[in-house]
């Protein structure tokens, strides 16, 4: 008994290596000590699984008709259990063989399946990609022609009055349109830039947060009455957060200019402990409602602040017109994992490790009272 124990130990090993061997092995050992049904299954579905090339197909049938011819010859003097023994390997080893080999071939013809739909899918994101940087170069291109040729006049023409001899009050407009024409260039080549080089144009220190301030002191100097609150400590933002709140403010001011002239205007910054309040508020003309149709501006500024992660909302509401958005903000710097939850996983761990311990130790205590 002990060196059936130990051959099969010794089969179950091989198996591990060489399955064919093994299960050569097995059928020899079935020839010498009688068949073991449970071992017999068990590696004759693996030789099924392991057979992946015609010539394994010959050795493991082979094999089979090998050990069964050897069974019969020695069963030639009782012929009454060669039919027994037929029916043993037709049901312990050539339907598991047959059977461990069909499903290793649906798993293969699945995984075969599946690379080629990942390589389809694979060859279409490179022809979509193609096809955006076509048009990625080709929005580049038109912008370059058009709106840099005519942003470039508008600041050499800024240029030559700022030389001008004019007096003071229309020197200083003209000294901030020649600024505003410089900073609207410099952010259109940024962008096409990064339209050619297929990449993210970066945020500028002159697009964030701390830029705010500058914005609206623009903005005033122009002429709208313009009220700037902050409140809260500046924290650091998710990807094109700090941007996304600089664009806010800049839009909501262009609203209120173009739709609601001459009317005060309240911005707010508010820092909360897990996001950033942005809010532009004017009250309505008298002659009309101070909410703006939701044009491509207000579309464009929805999808950047989405793309932050965050959320934008705009409405007329009690006669004032409100430009909110909210934005995440960093919750731990990029890169730290949650220790906390790690080590609360850990204690988890160990707490059902010593439950399984003690249920398994008081286990042996009733099995051995009993």
């Amino acid at each position: 008994m002990a060196l059936y124990g130990l051959a099969v130990t010794l089969v179950v090993l091989l198996r591990h290596r060489w399955t064919s061997a093994a299960f050569v092995a097995a059928l020899v050992l079935m020839s010498v000590a009688g068949p073991g049904y449970v071992l017999l299954l068990w590696i004759s579905w693996q030789a099924g699984r392991s057979i992946v090339s015609r010539i394994q197909v010959v050795a493991v049938v082979g094999a089979i008709v090998g050990a069964a011819a050897g069974q019969v010859v020695m069963l030639t003097a009782r012929p009454q259990s060669i039919s027994l023994l037929l029916f043993v390997f037709l049901v312990f080893v050539v339907l598991p063989v047959i059977a461990g080999r069909y499903v290793a071939q649906h798993q293969r013809l699945l995984e075969s399946l599946a690379e080629n739909n990942r390589q389809l899918k694979q060859s279409q994101q490179i022809l979509a990609e193609q096809e955006r940087l076509r048009e990625r170069l080709r929005i580049a291109r038109d912008m370059h022609d058009s709106l840099g040729h005519r942003l470039s006049l508008v600041s050499v023409q800024a240029a030559a009055l700022e030389v001008a001899d004019l007096p003071p009050q229309q020197r200083a407009a003209i000294v901030q349109l020649a600024g505003s024409a410089r900073s609207a260039m410099d952010e259109l080549y940024e962008l096409i830039g990064a339209l050619r080089t297929d990449g993210v144009a970066t945020t500028s220190p002159s697009r964030g947060t701390a830029a705010i301030p500058s914005l609206v002191a623009q903005v005033r100097a122009s002429g709208l009455a313009v009220s700037l609150h902050q409140r809260g400590e500046a924290r650091p933002m998710l990807a094109g957060g700090e941007e996304s709140a600089y664009r806010v403010v800049e839009e909501g001011l262009t609203n209120a200019t173009k739709h609601a002239p001459g009317q005060p205007v309240s911005v707010e910054v508010a820092w909360e402990p897990d996001a950033l309040l942005v809010t532009v508020a004017n009250p309505s003309p008298p002659g009309g409602p101070g909410e703006a149709t939701a044009g491509h501006g207000l579309l464009g500024l929805g999808e950047r602040v989405a793309l932050a992660g965050g959320f934008l909302d705009h409405r007329l509401q009690d006669n004032r017109f409100r430009l909110v958005a909210m934005l995440p903000v960093a919750s731990r710097p990029a890169g730290e994992e949650p220790r906390a939850g790690r080590g609360r996983l850990v204690t988890v761990g160990v707490v059902v490790a010593l439950l399984m311990f003690g249920l398994l130790q008081v286990g042996l205590v009733v099995g051995v009272s009993s």
